[in-house]
């Protein structure tokens, strides 16, 4: 019975390059596919791409999985898939080609698929009255439309599958779901239809579980971290599916763990309704599923089931938001947490008198409350008893001058404020705000445009 496996290589941009380069020397692969962009990745690219128009793209999986080990995975005969294009598609393509004829690899085919940024077509939906309606909050789209860095549409697996189908050795994406860089080979493998929707959603799944990579073998994990062997080598998860069957293991020799409480760590992940999980290329129904240990590393997954996908797409509009700076100040024992509170209290009243305009101002406790905001154990007891406390004071302004008025006032509270204050990383910058317009589009306003490149 055919069996295709598929690796998880990568989890973001900025992740370890080890895991992807293990499985295509050790892991028994078709398959390798790699996840480089969040929701805000591409806002970040779209800003670099301003600045220097040949950036735009995660460089990073040129120079680390492919000058590492893509000569490699060519002459084995593993196909490489990416969302790595970012917003500069054809300059990954440009970068992956140089590398590729420096390696010596003629006949090496570069897929590539285009059409996933839109911005040029927000007037024409604007004008046809699509309004982009907010996901998380109320608001006119029309208010951020001259902010705008980046608009995005998730786009499925159809282009990818078929760069593959054309013979593509690599596939270079942009915005592509997560989980279609894994569909994709699946469906061209094992022909499934384009709304074979039961075996779409255990192509998704399949993805799903591999698209966080170490996250989905033992990285990040609640149930038992200590249970974990050998993190320092930590092996990312392969999907195996058969027409019947799909079980997730990983590469031997590496750490990293595949058990039940893993794998559904992973399988929830995102979901916010495990009925309808939706995505590009199907709505995918996860209530029923089975998730069963059948060998060491080894979990099968059952009874996932699809139903028809929806008529829009996900679209991520990044835009500029305002201006921001962070600063801390650090506190050692004793009363660590009164003299960091107090600290807070003198600026805030310093920013008073000199008449600081912020839209907002927060201020947590680095070993206190951080992280857990109003849940945090802040009993007399735990107050007393802290080692050190590092107060964080952070200021967002619409107004860049604004944002900056509080540097100056962070450094002399060393001398200025309460005993014990301990001033580290030098002073803080105004930083751009970023923010994420997410909304949805129709489908038919996105052309997906698949290409093949061949090196000579």
């Amino acid at each position: 019975m055919k069996k295709i496996a598929i690796g998880g290589g990568q989890g973001f941009w900025g992740d370890s390059p080890d895991a992807a380069i293990h499985m295509i020397r050790e892991g028994s692969l078709q398959y390798l596919s790699c996840d480089y962009l969040a929701e805000l990745t591409l806002s970040i690219m779209a800003r670099q791409q301003i600045k220097n128009p040949a950036a735009g793209y995660a460089p990073d999986f040129v120079n680390g999985i492919l000058k590492e080990a893509g000569k490699e995975a060519w002459q084995k005969g593993i196909k490489i898939c990416t969302n790595a294009g970012g917003m500069n598609i054809r300059g990954a393509v440009e970068a992956t080609r140089q590398w590729a004829e420096q390696a010596g690899m003629s006949g090496y085919k570069i897929g590539y698929v285009l059409g996933d940024e839109i911005k040029a077509e927000i007037p024409r939906l604007l004008k046809e009255g699509w309004i982009f309606p907010n996901f998380d909050y109320d608001g006119s789209f029309l208010d951020i439309v001259d902010k705008i860095y980046n608009v995005n549409a998730y786009i499925g697996h159809e282009g990818i599958e078929e760069c593959i189908a054309s013979g593509a050795d690599v596939v270079l994406n942009g915005r592509a779901a997560d989980s279609a860089l894994f569909l994709a080979p699946l469906a061209y493998e094992f022909g499934w239809q384009d709304d074979d929707w039961d075996n779409l959603a255990r192509g998704i799944m399949a993805g799903h579980l591999l698209e966080c990579g170490g996250q989905g073998s033992g990285g990040n994990f609640m149930y038992d971290w200590r249970s974990v062997p050998q993190m320092e080598e930590l092996g990312f998860p392969i999907a195996e599916l058969t027409e019947d069957t799909f079980e997730i293991t990983k590469a031997p020799n590496c750490g990293g763990l595949i058990s039940e409480q893993s794998v559904k760590e992973q399988f929830l992940y995102e979901v916010h309704d495990p009925a309808n999980y939706i995505t590009p290329d199907v709505n995918v129904d996860i209530s029923q599923a089975t998730i069963r240990q059948v060998a060491e590393n080894r979990v099968r997954i059952g009874n996932i089931r699809g139903k028809k996908r929806p008529d829009t797409l996900k679209l991520c509009v990044g835009y500029h938001k305002g201006w921001k700076t962070v600063s801390m100040l650090s506190f050692a024992w004793p009363d660590a947490y009164e003299k960091a509170r107090y600290c807070a209290e003198i600026i805030l009243k310093k920013m008073d008198k000199k008449g600081m305009r912020a839209q907002d101002v927060h201020i947590s406790f680095i070993g206190l409350n951080s992280l857990h905001l109003n849940v945090a154990d802040t009993s007399e007891e735990a107050l007393k008893n802290l080692n050190e406390c590092v107060m964080r004071i952070a200021v967002f302004s619409e107004d860049k001058a604004q944002a900056a008025k509080i540097i100056p006032e962070i450094s002399p509270l060393q001398l200025n404020g309460p005993p014990g204050a301990s001033f580290f990383g030098g002073r803080a910058h105004v930083q751009e705000v970023i923010a994420l317009w997410p909304t949805t589009v129709p489908r038919d306003a996105v052309k997906v445009e698949p290409h093949i490149l061949e090196v000579k």
